[in-house]
């Protein structure tokens, strides 16, 4: 038994490649069963993400152009479309790849978590169209269990490095309970709707959308349950909001010193907090010279992001080590369960044999046979029978110069020359 793991993802191909073997939701059962029948497959899982199409299987030896074709025949491809793009992993390799993906170490922003969700989603998926059995079993629950390690003992996912998270974090650490605040978000680009899935997964109650084209930010309020309006209107909503965070492509500041400082008196000078993403700016400098704001652009989190990577970095080799460790691990105990398997045939040929003697003492003793001739014929026996096989093959190695084999029958038998 195997394992193998075939894939595709950022490093290897553009999203339009990517699109083209990704797996639909709703295709995925039938994906599953499909690579299920291809000979020699025991046990198939397959994640499919925005980044990357990966296919995980215990298998008998299975050549990987065998999976590359049906994954190409799967997507109406042919294969030459497709193996340019792919990358495959066997044995211990495959372990220790699903575990690094598992932990972030594999994905277009290290250390990300979003990831690991989605592999017990592939894993659930898989479970539900019986496509697993124990092999594919243990891999994902020893994945699950390294990822976790991975989370507690490093840093690799403390420090957000993208401008977006980084906004909210900065924001986290100013404001004791986040979800209380209101915000206000200018631009409706693709910063700015991650920007807003952030605080929405926080449960920010207020957001408010103000863009340029009133449809576009109407589109993100329906998507987060929000409110929209145009940038005309941000004075007005101005001193209800905690939080402004702004990203658009304006080439001219969108809010200036004057609007804030109005802001600020009707808000009694709470404090306003502003993160400004845009290049130009959005938010005029000068508004940075007001006691009761706390202004941030994108190069002051740019150094905050930089260091991040850097500790990311340093947690990442830490985070390889116990990836290293477990799929070891993994391996080590698959080979034990393996020679439990081998145990098991051994006692069962043993237990036959032992059946066959024990019927034919029991029906001499019914016949009147001396009880300890027929116990000593029974001895003899099993005893012949036990160490016929391994005579044989003891002596066909000596004869073949095995003595390696010899030696080794020697240790397992624990016999002195």
């Amino acid at each position: 038994m195997g394992f193998l793991a075939l894939g595709i993802n950022h490093n290897t191909a553009s999203i339009a490649m990517r699109e083209r073997v990704s797996f639909t939701p709703e295709r995925l059962q039938d994906a599953l069963l499909s690579a299920q029948k291809i000979m020699g497959v025991r046990e198939t899982a397959i994640l499919s993400t925005c980044n990357r199409t990966e296919i995980y299987c215990s298998l008998d030896q299975v050549e990987p152009k065998v999976l590359l074709h049906w994954l190409s025949e799967y997507h109406h491809l042919h294969d030459e479309d497709v193996s340019n793009y792919i990358y495959c992993h066997k044995q211990e390799q495959a372990v220790q790849h699903l575990i690094r993906v598992a932990c972030g170490l594999d994905s277009m922003v290290l250390g990300e978590p979003q990831i690991l969700g989605q592999i017990k989603t592939a894993f659930a998926q898989a479970q539900e169209a019986g496509t697993v059995g124990p092999a594919l079993r243990r891999l994902f629950q020893t994945c699950f269990s390294v990822a976790k390690q991975v989370r507690t003992q490093t840093s690799i996912g403390q420090n957000p490095v993208s401008v977006a998270y980084a906004a909210v974090s900065l924001a986290r650490q100013i404001f004791a309970d986040l979800s209380e605040t209101s915000v206000l978000l200018i631009g409706a680009g693709e910063t700015i709707e991650l920007v807003a899935r952030h605080l929405f997964d926080i449960n920010v109650k207020t957001i408010i959308f103000a863009n340029r084209t009133l449809d576009r930010a109407a589109k993100l309020a329906d998507k987060f349950n929000a409110q929209s309006i145009a940038l005309a209107d941000i004075p007005d909503y101005l001193p209800k909001v905690d939080i402004v965070i702004a990203s658009t492509a304006s080439q001219l500041p969108v809010l200036g010193k004057g609007a804030t400082e109005r802001a600020l008196k009707v808000r009694k000078h709470r404090p306003m907090f502003m993160v400004d993403l845009a290049v130009p700016r959005d938010i005029e400098p000068e508004v940075s010279e007001l006691a009761d704001v706390y202004l941030y652009t994108v190069d002051d989190l740019r150094e905050v992001i930089d260091e991040n990577v850097r500790q990311r970095e340093q947690a990442a080799s830490e985070a390889e080590k116990l990836v290293l460790e477990g799929a070891a691990e993994f391996m080590l105990k698959l080979k034990e369960l393996d020679a439990i398997d081998v145990l098991k045939a051994i006692r069962k040929k043993a237990d036959m044999l032992k059946e066959t003697e024990l019927e034919k003492a029991q029906r001499q003793l019914k016949n009147g046979a001396d009880p300890e001739a027929v116990l000593a014929q029974f001895a003899h026996a099993l005893t012949n029978k036990l160490t016929h096989a391994p005579s044989v093959q003891i002596k066909k190695a000596g004869a073949e110069g095995r003595m390696d084999l010899v030696n080794w029958a020697q240790y397992l038998f624990e016999t002195d020359q």
